[in-house]
């Protein structure tokens, strides 16, 4: 038999489908919550490919498997509701079966999305369902959308023949008027024929029953009048963008084996790193040297108890606010919220359920690194802010290691008369729109940053300042054409930029200052250009 390893989406359907074929077979109450814990992981897994309807289709999956869940005496559940289970699975792996076939079709037609997304090839349409009246809006969205890359096909409301081609997104534009019985029929067939795509509902009423409707019929998201279209491009890029995120990692302070060994099976499952130690006293070296996102600390251990240790870690800068939670017999109400208020974070009783622990762990991880993400990056792009991108420079020319390293300063040309006659949304997505050409066009190693309003700034390292020259460029000529839309139709956008290089400039200060001067000279020589600092 081959070894599986969680690491692809065959490996996670395969551990799917053989532990639900255990359960029917064997029917053990620890075979069910195997079941259920792969559920999550496959949910999670597509969640991080930003498959939303997928997401959905587990997410309702695991929500039945829940409710069974039950406990030992529960245990084989009755022949109905195996069968109902098993349909909604079936359901679920056909439509993964339908969209992998879909997608798969563009593997070598689309070599640097293979790249990126090596086990998920997804596709690249979109649907576009507009009405007569938004004809204006919808040209402007099917160009911006074709700039990058993606295949826009129009279907008429109401239309019956769609398209062979399973859509990444379908983009639902109305009248504006109040959606009609007919309408909400319609986009629930989109739904049923697209399960595995995200439904955009472009416009509705700002009330929550209309929209409330628009969710049951399967729209996942609804964008204001106002928001239109500034929002619809960065939802779909958002759709392609993969998370590839650094493993969780975990640090258990246990002094139980059986225990440890039922924590860390438990979150291997789930990919997440655990490292666990029997003895408090070796808490600060294990931190130090494993670095993890969370810490599950047992109550009672030898020496000093979880609550102790728990508040020497809240009186370290380093530490205060790692996620700490609590792993206890202690069913004491009083003793836990005493816990709690002395610096724990969650509270959970032994023995856990093993998906409570993984469910735990991850949402707590998650909140954790998006509130440390959200001290580095910039709200509105998703890039470095100006102190994250000043310190990663700084970084980079400290490191010494690029020979060749050149500073780029760019700025949109006349941006404020943008903001004036087209509004701060549309101005919003100008900016975005250049910070994702920016994200599509560079490498990995690249630094990307917002260094304030419509200023950006960019460090190419191990390339000359020639070829760094004609790689801005080229982006600089991207981006005059790629079309911005906007209720009256799309408009177009410039930048300049200046650049500089080490080592004739040697510090991080001057290489942004030089830079910014030879901006300027950009500036004076009528935008739209790229000038070099000599």
């Amino acid at each position: 038999m081959p070894t599986h390893s969680n690491n692809s989406i065959e490996d996670r359907l395969y551990v799917l489908r053989t532990r639900w074929e255990h359960y029917v077979a064997q029917g053990h109450f620890e075979q069910f919550i195997e079941f259920a814990v792969a559920v999550n992981s496959l949910a999670e897994y597509f969640n991080r490919l930003r498959l939303p309807g997928l997401v959905r289709l587990c997410e309702g999956l695991e929500n039945v498997a829940l409710a069974k869940l039950g406990d030992l005496s529960t245990h084989p559940i009755p022949a109905q509701d195996i069968a109902s289970l098993q349909r909604q699975l079936d359901a679920l792996l056909g439509s993964v079966a339908t969209s992998r076939s879909s997608a798969s079709s563009r593997r070598i037609q689309e070599p640097s999305i293979a790249t990126q997304e090596i086990d998920w090839i997804k596709p690249r349409s979109i649907w576009m369902i507009a009405a007569g009246e938004r004809h204006d809006l919808a040209n402007a969205l099917r160009r911006q959308l074709q700039f990058f890359g993606f295949k826009v096909y129009e279907i008429d409301w109401g239309g019956e023949h769609l398209p062979k081609d399973k859509p990444l997104a379908v983009l639902f534009i109305p009248t504006g008027d109040a959606t009609k019985p007919g309408e909400l029929r319609f986009i629930s067939a989109i739904r049923e024929s697209s399960p595995a795509s995200q439904l955009f509902y472009l416009g509705g009423q700002s009330a929550i029953e209309p929209i409330v409707d628009l969710m049951r019929a399967g729209i996942d998201v609804t964008i204001p009048a106002e928001d239109q279209p500034s929002m619809v491009l960065n939802c779909v890029l958002d759709l392609v963008q993969t998370n590839e995120q650094e493993q969780y990692r975990v640090l258990v302070v246990e002094d139980s084996r059986v225990a440890v060994a039922l924590i860390q099976r438990t979150l291997a499952q789930h990919g997440i790193d655990t490292r666990a130690i029997n003895d408090p006293g070796k808490l600060l070296d294990a931190l130090e040297s494993f670095r993890p996102d969370l810490v599950l600390m047992d109550m009672y251990m030898p020496r000093f108890n979880g609550v102790e240790a728990t508040r020497v870690l809240r009186q370290m800068a380093a530490y205060s606010s790692l996620p700490i939670v609590y792993l206890s017999g202690e069913s004491d109400v009083g003793m836990q919220v005493e816990a709690l208020r002395l610096g724990g974070d969650q509270f959970l009783i032994k023995p856990f359920n093993p998906v409570l622990l993984a469910a735990v762990v991850k949402t707590r991880i998650e909140r954790f690194r998006e509130t440390r993400r959200s001290t580095r990056l910039d709200g509105l792009t998703g890039l470095l802010n100006h102190t994250a991108a000043k310190s990663r420079l700084d970084a980079m020319v400290r490191d010494g290691a690029h020979h060749n390293l050149t500073v780029a300063m760019i700025d949109i040309d006349h941006f404020k008369s943008v903001n004036d006659t087209y509004g701060h949304p549309v101005g919003d997505q100008v900016i975005r729109s250049l910070a994702w050409l920016l994200k599509g066009r560079l490498r990995s190693i690249d630094l990307i940053g917002r260094y304030g309003g419509e200023e950006f700034i960019i460090a190419l390292p191990g390339i000359s300042l020639e070829q760094a020259t004609m790689v801005i460029d080229r982006i600089r000529t991207d981006f005059s054409g790629l079309p911005h839309a906007h209720p009256g139709g799309a408009l177009y956008a410039t930048f300049s930029a200046g650049v500089s290089p080490y080592p004739l400039v040697d510090t991080a200060a001057g290489l942004t200052e030089t830079a910014d001067g030879a901006l300027l000279q950009a500036k004076r020589k009528g935008r739209n250009r790229v000038e070099r600092h000599c």
